[in-house]
């Protein structure tokens, strides 16, 4: 496994680079040309970009590792998964206050809490403590509940409510970010396996490292942030939402009855509309079998010896093999639909999973054969977030987004702390571990979920079948991508 995963991230990183060129050259930039060419644009983007990607960063820094450092605490696969479900848990509690806390204490102030929470819950990891992992895995789901919304809030409100920048430009910066986050993400396990084998400082390194980096995007969000606002105002941050009456008086909304009412009419709009519940029962069970596999890509690869930072890194550039080959096969040349890629995404999962439940056979486990599934899983992630993110554009009315999004994590994170409570549950009780046959049987469930989500997506296109807004017109930019 050892020189399967250093060939590997080779082969990987090369491909990538034979595929960016062909996407450059394929689909040439198009939609921010002014963009590029207006500095105060640039100035302001370049202040996002530096504090977002050292959050991110941050982020991807705890990926290669966590399950393992458990496993060095000598807990066992049993009380690991109720380490993972107080995360799932702690997503579910926290993510719809995500979207509140920045309309109550101020959406640079919320970036901060941010820093300081998965700061602590960093920290947290040097203890062997289970109820003190515990309370660092709560910190840690309230932590990436912020950081899926906060900053691109700050980002959005910014760019349009106190700069002025037309909304065709905010693609340009978020396109950077897709680019960046898969390189960082390669790189995070790179350095990450640097750290706890290569310098032998042990599983606990990357997460010691991501404490600097969360100080240094608080500085950028204290300090450039700071500045930024105090030039241009901090308007709207924590104001009363203002709409006007039909008798022309006006009513002031709190950010409590904002939320509340987002709530209701993300709800509203998902129970009317019977294209946005499909997709998003397609989103549920597509993205819950991912929490799923990131439980358990460790304990069936790690009893035989790769690099795990490495494997990490082969992951995720996987994913961003698939990321370039969704820009191809939607560019003129090929002219796929976005549709059809995400059929095939959800095919090449199902497929992964069903490989799986082959390789993990109790006492004849067969490793590269799991480390080919998690890959090819990994290369149907880079098709599908693009594709589902391009049909909730067209099937969710803007205005509505935010609250539908939060209503489709809501079944997505209770699927996945399911899951893993049945895991829990069928390794306490048989005294399986790892590559045992509750890993097996999970694996089996997780392909009938993606059979699950075939079928709703086909459902979809069914119904919308004539449905002109799902499809792709002419020539894609690459600022349609996201």
């Amino acid at each position: 496994m050892l020189v399967t995963a250093y060939f590997a991230i080779i082969v990987l990183l090369a491909l990538c680079v034979g595929l960016e060129f062909t996407a450059r050259r394929l689909t040439p930039p198009q939609s921010s040309l002014t963009a590029v060419a207006n500095p105060a644009f640039r100035r302001f983007q370049s202040i996002f970009l530096r504090a977002y990607l050292l959050a991110l960063w941050a982020d991807w820094l705890q990926g290669p590792y966590l399950y393992k450092l458990y496993r060095h605490y000598s807990f066992l696969e049993s009380q690991i998964a109720i380490l993972y479900v107080c995360g799932l848990a702690s997503c579910v509690l926290f993510a719809p206050f995500s979207g509140w806390l920045p309309q109550v204490l101020g959406r640079r102030q919320t970036c901060l809490l941010f820093c300081v929470s998965y700061s602590a819950c960093c920290l947290t990891k040097l203890s062997r403590d289970y109820f003190v992992l515990i309370v660092g895995r709560i910190l840690g789901g309230l932590s990436t509940s912020l950081l899926a919304t906060t900053f691109e809030a700050w980002y959005v409100h910014r760019h349009l409510d106190v700069h002025d920048f037309p909304k065709e430009w905010i693609p340009s910066t978020f396109n950077k970010v897709a680019t960046w986050n898969h390189g960082l993400a390669v790189g995070a396990g790179l350095v990450a396996n640097l750290l706890a084998e290569w310098i032998h400082l042990g599983p606990v390194a990357p997460f010691l490292l991501a404490v600097p980096c969360l100080g240094c995007c608080g500085w950028v969000v204290l300090t450039d942030w700071g500045k930024e606002e105090a030039e241009r105002g901090p308007e709207g941050d924590k104001q009363t939402l203002i709409l006007g009456a039909a008798n022309g008086s006006v009513i002031r909304l709190s950010a409590k009855e904002r939320f509340s009412r987002s709530c209701h009419e993300g709800l509203r709009c998902l129970l009317s509309d019977k294209r946005v519940l499909l997709l998003g029962g397609v989103q549920a069970l597509f993205e819950s079998v991912l929490y799923i596999f990131v439980f358990l890509w460790t304990p069936v690869l790690d009893p035989h010896g790769p690099p795990l930072g490495i494997v990490f890194s082969c992951l995720m550039a996987a994913s961003m093999v698939g990321s370039l080959l969704y820009r191809l096969a939607t560019s003129t040349r090929y002219r796929l639909q976005p549709g059809q890629v995400l059929c095939l995404a959800i095919l090449m999962a199902f497929f992964s999973f069903f490989m799986l439940t082959f390789s993990t056979v109790p006492g004849q486990p067969r490793p590269h054969d799991s480390f080919l599934a998690f890959l090819l899983l990994e290369l149907a992630c880079g098709l599908y977030f693009p594709a589902v993110s391009f049909l909730q554009g067209r099937v969710i009315p803007e205005e509505k987004r935010a609250g539908v999004l939060a209503w489709f994590r809501l079944p997505l994170h209770l699927l996945a702390c399911l899951g893993l409570l049945a895991l829990h549950g069928e390794i306490s009780g048989t005294g399986g571990g790892e590559g045992g046959g509750g890993t097996r049987h999970m694996f089996g469930g997780c392909a009938i979920m993606m059979l699950a989500a075939l079928m709703a997506v086909i459902s979809l296109f069914t119904l919308s079948r004539n449905d002109t807004d799902l499809r792709l017109e002419g020539c894609r930019g690459e600022g349609e991508v996201e």
